[in-house]
């Protein structure tokens, strides 16, 4: 039986990324090694970076200026390497969910934070409407989280604020065109939509570094691996790969502009099933604030006892990883961009199929 991987991360992959990789680990650019065994300083690794940082530029019409960088630790780290290396005295961050909760947190050991608006009240299920015109302009930079896996809410715009910003964009990069130059940092950890957990692709303004006035452990200075190329220590190789790989594969699918629109269009069609349910109900009201990667639902209420019967049902049927986070309960479908239509159509198929049987 076909599976359809719903997972929020580590996902789905393209095919096209899973054997390539897969044939590297055999032999890697006609070398008679594995990718696992070669040297990260060897020129056919070397090529592989050179190639992953100029299509990521290329993709995301990254400006003159900037640095592609490709490190270990995660989102996570970033969420402290961040405010080490661009707080100076105030920054600006937008509460919408856990992850966005723990930058926060992290910020705070560096220096003071405004936390301009919060949905923390709703179980952060809505983007608050007016945080752009609550970021100070003598703040360092304004931090947010463009999309929320958990809660299932994403802003899918820039925002227009009057300070330079920083965003982990995680789970939704390569999704949209993003314009780069309104940022300082952008960060995401690889496991949505490039590779393998395991290496986390930094954009970084190169002129905006060097300005804080604290001493910044080598290893955790943006300036270190802009200066060494991500070669500073021994990055995470078969990650790296792997991205290559997807990158290659997005601009085979005519670049972001043609993967947003697939995307819009897989969203809709489950958001679309939901809306007209009998049974289920999404856990975000406002569409706009809805997410296209991370799709959460629940059941009515007259039918969550049969919560767990159709997480049964629909796995019996193919579908993986359609649990939704434990902060939320019911199901939570993400749509990434490998995803194909055919998995969503799937889905929806068997929505639909459990209602025939089970509705009232």
């Amino acid at each position: 039986m076909k599976k359809h991987n719903f997972y929020a991360g580590p996902c789905i992959l393209s095919e096209y990324t899973i054997k390539n990789t897969a044939d590297a680990v055999i032999n890697f650019a006609d070398m008679g090694l594995s990718i696992l065994e070669i040297s990260h300083r060897s020129k056919q690794f070397q090529a592989v970076v050179d190639e992953a940082v100029a299509l990521v530029k290329e993709l995301l019409e990254v400006p003159e200026g900037y640095s592609v960088l490709f490190l270990g630790g995660g989102a996570s780290l970033q969420f402290a390497m961040a405010p080490m290396n661009f707080l100076n005295k105030k920054a600006a961050y937008l509460d919408t969910g856990v992850w966005a909760n723990k930058a926060i947190k992290e910020a705070k050991l560096f220096g003071e934070v405004d936390v301009v608006a919060s949905s923390k009240d709703k179980n952060y299920n809505y983007i608050p409407k007016d945080f752009e015109s609550k970021v100070p302009a003598d703040v360092d930079y304004f931090h947010y989280t463009s999309n929320n896996t958990i809660y299932g809410t994403e802003i899918r715009k820039d925002p227009d604020v009057p300070v330079r910003m920083i965003c982990d964009m995680s789970s939704d990069i390569f999704s949209r065109p993003v314009d780069v130059a309104k940022y300082d940092l952008i960060y995401a950890g690889a496991q949505k939509n490039l590779a393998p957990s395991g290496v986390t692709i930094c954009i970084v303004k190169d002129d905006a570094l060097g300005h804080v006035d604290r001493v910044i452990p080598t290893m955790l200075k943006y300036k270190t691996h802009v200066d060494k190329g991500s070669m500073f220590n021994t990055p995470p190789v078969l990650p790296i790969y792997a991205a290559l790989q997807t990158l290659k594969y997005y601009k085979s699918l005519g670049g972001l502009k043609e993967i947003e629109k697939m995307d819009i269009a897989k969203a809709e069609k489950l958001y679309d099933a939901i809306d007209n349910s009998k049974m289920f109900v999404a856990t975000i009201p406002n569409k706009e604030d809805r997410s296209i990667m991370n799709v959460c639902f629940v059941m009515k209420p007259e039918y969550a006892e049969l919560e767990k019967t159709f997480f049964d049902f629909a796995t019996e049927r193919g579908m993986v990883g359609i649990k939704g986070h434990r902060d939320v309960g019911g199901f939570r479908a993400s749509l990434y961009n490998a995803l194909p239509m055919e998995s969503v159509e799937a889905l929806v198929a068997c929505m639909k199929e459990f209602e025939e049987i089970y509705a009232k």
